[in-house]
């Protein structure tokens, strides 16, 4: 770790939602690439875990407590990590949850949670780290979406809705950042069927106590052209090229990594034109 030739040496980089599953894997992974790492979340224990088992391998991490929703703690967090190390050139607006429901069932405090965090808390992350990279010269935001940012799913509305947001928010930004040529680039990530907690965590919403685990094998084998779902390092490792110079092209865009699930549909069609 901190050899001469990682892919982001001497950048910083700040991740959000870090405490596990995607965004642990993109602190680890910038982190072993160079770069020096602010780790924040809601879950304390979890993010201090993986913040030293960065140093323990010789990296630089600091893991600070963060509700995205909270525009005062944007700005010390964001204070923080140019006091700590000098400035901010990476951002990964990872920290999001999920809420199952059709819509007709969905609370309108479970909606606005939803919306409050995976919407108000990347455009806060935006807001507030923009000008911390225009001090450091430039540098690559990398706003987490989904799949469901790009298709309509029945039972998702709501978390569809708030990632098809995070799409043309990154865009629009993009070409903010483009006009005012401050050396920055916005991109989107579309992550498919990954297997994270976060198939353990999703709440049915409060309407329902249907939340029992979703098994991520069994969601990829039926819906996932490639029978398998991704792992948290297949995120990382795309979130790691949107934050090296070897993207420095490409701003706007969208990185899908969903096994095929956007493609469309895997069907023997020899199979249908017997029947």
């Amino acid at each position: 770790m901190g050899g001469d030739m990682g892919q982001v040496q001497g950048k910083v980089a700040l991740v959000t939602g870090a405490a596990s599953g995607i965004g642990a894997a993109c602190a680890e992974t910038l982190a072993r690439e160079g770069a020096r790492v602010v780790l924040t979340d809601l879950d304390d224990p979890r993010g201090e875990a993986v913040a030293a088992r960065i140093r323990e391998r010789g990296g630089e991490a600091l893991y600070l407590h963060q509700d995205v929703t909270e525009e005062a703690r944007w700005a010390e967090v964001v204070a923080e990590t140019e006091r700590r190390f000098g400035g901010l050139h990476i951002l990964v607006s990872n920290a999001g949850i999920g809420i199952i429901g059709m819509t007709v069932e969905m609370s309108l405090a479970d909606w606005r949670r939803q919306m409050a965090v995976n919407v108000d808390g990347v455009f806060l992350s935006v807001k507030h780290a923009i000008p911390a990279m225009r001090r450091s010269g430039g540098g690559s935001v990398i706003l987490m979406s989904s799949v469901a940012g790009l298709r309509g799913s029945a039972g998702l509305a709501g978390y569809s809705a708030t990632k098809g947001a995070v799409r043309l928010f990154a865009k629009s930004v993009a070409l903010e950042c483009a006009m005012a040529r401050d050396g920055i680039r916005v991109n989107s990530v579309h992550p498919g069927v990954i297997e994270t907690p976060i198939w353990e965590k999703l709440p049915a919403g409060q309407g329902g106590g249907r939340n029992a685990p979703i098994d991520a094998r069994a969601l990829a084998a039926a819906g996932v052209p490639l029978g398998v779902p991704g792992q948290a390092q297949d995120i990382a490792d795309g979130v790691l090229f949107l934050a090296s110079d070897a993207s420095r092209h490409m701003t706007g865009a969208e990185l899908v990594i969903d096994g095929g699930m956007t493609a469309g549909r895997v069907g023997n069609l020899a199979a249908v034109r017997q029947a």
